[in-house]
């Protein structure tokens, strides 16, 4: 079940993307350095659209879907707890989004990828149409959209 997120919810949001950013093999050291681009704060849950991924009353995932700015919306976030990758929550989550987003008018979906999430949002549509540097100098993240009229 999907349902909104609670103000409340904001440090345990932060937690399942750190493990789930984690699930993927980058050191402790990375990881703590991604903290504050990681971190789902109070106020982001109070004026973005935040959504979880609900099982036996525990949070196996969630997305953050930033207001629309004309017709593009981006997708801040979308994490699923380790224990639950590779069991569609993902997909259920991001197709949500997509719903959220056509509700907010938006044409265009766009988000800054992990490398290793690439092959994932290109098979829900997505194309990379950029890239720009990160944090790790000489590292750089594909940013990728999804024209949402299709």
């Amino acid at each position: 079940m999907i349902v909104s997120c609670k103000i409340h919810e904001a440090k345990h949001l932060t937690e399942i993307a750190l493990k789930s950013k984690a699930f993927w093999g980058y050191s402790n050291v990375l990881i703590e350095s991604w903290r504050s681009d990681l971190t789902v704060t109070e106020k982001a849950i109070a004026n973005a659209f935040i959504y979880k991924f609900m099982i036996d009353k525990k949070v196996a995932g969630f997305y953050f879907l930033n207001p629309p700015k004309t017709k593009n919306i981006e997708l801040e976030m979308l994490f699923v707890a380790p224990r639950y990758i590779g069991k569609g929550i993902g997909k259920q989550l991001l197709h949500h989004a997509f719903k959220k987003a056509k509700q907010s008018h938006a044409t265009f979906m766009t988000l800054l990828a992990d490398p290793n999430a690439v092959p994932f949002y290109q098979s829900q549509g997505f194309k990379i149409i950029d890239k720009k540097e990160s944090a790790i100098v000489g590292r750089f993240l594909p940013v990728m959209e999804k024209d949402l009229r299709q």
